[in-house]
């Protein structure tokens, strides 16, 4: 298990708002991986959560971020008006990640994104805006089909991760993948749903996100 440096509370600045992340930091960290959060989630999803640690131990830097402030969050959950507004959630990202590996204790690390839900589809927008930087991107029930045009400039590799039993969102995967030109690769979930709670299906995700990322940032940046 690796030593991570104690968790730390960040406030980036986007533009002229603040938005709020987890930092967690292992101390011989060899690659980091941002989470953008989906439709009414938060970085405090133990989902996302669980994932976090798994990679923290495989060696991975973890930020989890909200991508809305908190009077957003709060409208949001009133009116829905923000959790699909794919471009804000994607500006949000990019300013998260220019701010994030402007500090010398990342600017050396290779970087992934986890995107769940409609985070997914932020995740792709901004990696398609940062080729030069994001490296590989995972998807976990994701929406990457609401990334539209910008499918087709994404660079890195991509892995998204569906439920058996989430049979819209799986032909809406598929149909995502067929317009990314970098590779990419669908897992399916045995008997998992949406949101992945049943017995071993997030062990099953966590395990295919460690290895996605560990050949495609570890293992590469070794080579």
């Amino acid at each position: 298990m690796k030593r991570l440096i104690e968790p730390m509370r960040l406030s980036i600045p986007v533009r002229e708002h603040v938005i709020h992340g987890d930092l967690a930091l292992p101390l011989d960290a060899r690659g980091a991986v941002i989470f953008a959060h989906g439709s009414g989630s938060s970085r405090h999803s133990p989902r996302n959560q669980y994932v976090a640690k798994v990679l923290q131990q495989a060696g991975f830097a973890t930020l989890l971020v909200d991508l809305l402030t908190q009077q957003e969050e709060q409208i949001d959950q009133q009116t829905l008006e923000y959790r699909f507004n794919i471009g804000l959630l994607a500006e949000r990202l990019v300013g998260a990640t220019d701010w994030l590996f402007k500090d010398h204790n990342f600017s050396h690390l290779r970087l992934g994104y986890f995107g769940a839900s409609t985070g997914a589809a932020a995740a792709l927008i901004a990696a398609s805006l940062r080729p030069n930087v994001v490296d590989v991107v995972v998807s976990r029930g994701g929406r990457p089909d609401l990334a539209g045009g910008a499918l087709i400039r994404v660079v890195a590799p991509t892995l998204l991760i569906v439920g058996e039993l989430d049979y819209e969102v799986i032909l809406l995967n598929r149909q995502a993948a067929a317009s990314i030109p970098a590779p990419t690769r669908i897992e399916i979930v045995p008997a998992a749903t949406h949101l992945f709670e049943e017995p071993g299906a997030l062990e099953q995700v966590s395990l295919l996100a460690k290895e996605w990322f560990a050949t495609n940032l570890l293992h590469a940046n070794a080579a």
